[in-house]
């Protein structure tokens, strides 16, 4: 297993030479630790989940040297030790780009080897072939919209005290979606654009207060992971659901996007990996 290191050693914010032939040790670890640390979270997770990448620049060559292409999806579970840097895993499947694979179940069990062994857990990988691009499907979040709140706001950091309930109210059933998450970069500061939505059962979240809050992460620097722990973490401390799921899914950059979930109750099915329109 590649050994995790901090952020600042990363290839992010560095001119970078693209390896032309496949080479595994350009994937950066990055130990989940720290920031759950800082959360406050030790010993076992108050969550399971999954980070789920989709990687659309994807190619390689076949055995007689003819280029081939396909979509990837990655699904890294929450609890392996390690996230991967962005930069490092476009990178990686650059790296691919002149490298001779004897096929597509060749590179996905590459890719699931090397990919394991960067986060220090079992990845899945699928692989979508030219064919069958035209079957993928688009979608959006769905839920009570609050981003059609009229709220003014002065605080572009996080604040989880605005995170409040009512609770002379009954508990409810309520999923809230938010189109105007934004976040930085841990490293660069570049923007990080997403949507999030909040699944939950207890007492009547402020729709106000979570707005607020979440447009809060807009100065924010830290990866989309850690971003959605936070948030999973401030509304739970805050609001104390009963049963409480964080999905986010953040627009590409380098050709890939993360989308990142996370819950504390059992879900009869994941949360669909749908491209939304800003993807």
């Amino acid at each position: 297993m590649n050994s995790p290191a901090s952020p600042s050693d990363s290839p992010l914010g560095k001119s970078s030479v693209y390896a032309s032939t496949y080479e595994p040790s350009l994937l950066f670890p990055i130990a989940r630790a720290d920031k759950r640390a800082e959360l406050g979270i030790s010993g076992s997770l108050p969550f399971f989940g999954m980070d789920v990448w989709n990687a659309y620049e994807v190619s390689w060559l076949n055995m007689r040297g003819k280029p081939q292409v396909a979509l990837a999806t990655i699904q890294v579970p929450a609890d392996s030790p390690n996230i991967i840097e962005s930069k490092s895993m476009k990178l990686y499947f650059n790296s691919f780009n002149q490298s001779k694979v004897a096929g597509p179940e060749a590179l996905v069990e590459l890719l699931r080897t090397d990919l394991s062994n960067a986060v220090g857990s079992s990845v899945q990988v699928k692989l979508t072939l030219p064919e069958d691009f035209g079957k993928l499907q688009m979608g959006e979040f769905d839920g009570l919209l609050l981003d059609r709140l009229d709220i003014e706001v002065t605080d572009y950091t996080p604040d989880p005290a605005l995170l409040t309930v009512n609770r002379d109210e009954a508990p409810v059933e309520e999923t809230l979606v938010s189109h105007l998450l934004k976040s930085n970069c841990l490293v660069t500061g570049q923007p990080d654009w997403g949507s999030v939505q909040i699944r939950y059962v207890g007492n009547p979240i402020n729709q106000e207060g979570l707005l607020k809050y979440l447009i809060g992460f807009r100065t924010h620097q830290e990866f989309h992971e850690q971003c959605v722990e936070r948030i999973f973490m401030d509304v739970l401390r805050q609001c104390q659901p009963t049963k409480l799921l964080v999905s986010a899914r953040y627009t590409r950059r380098g050709g890939i996007d993360i989308n990142p979930w996370r819950s504390n109750f059992s879900i009869s099915k994941l949360p669909a990996n749908v491209r939304h329109a800003r993807q």
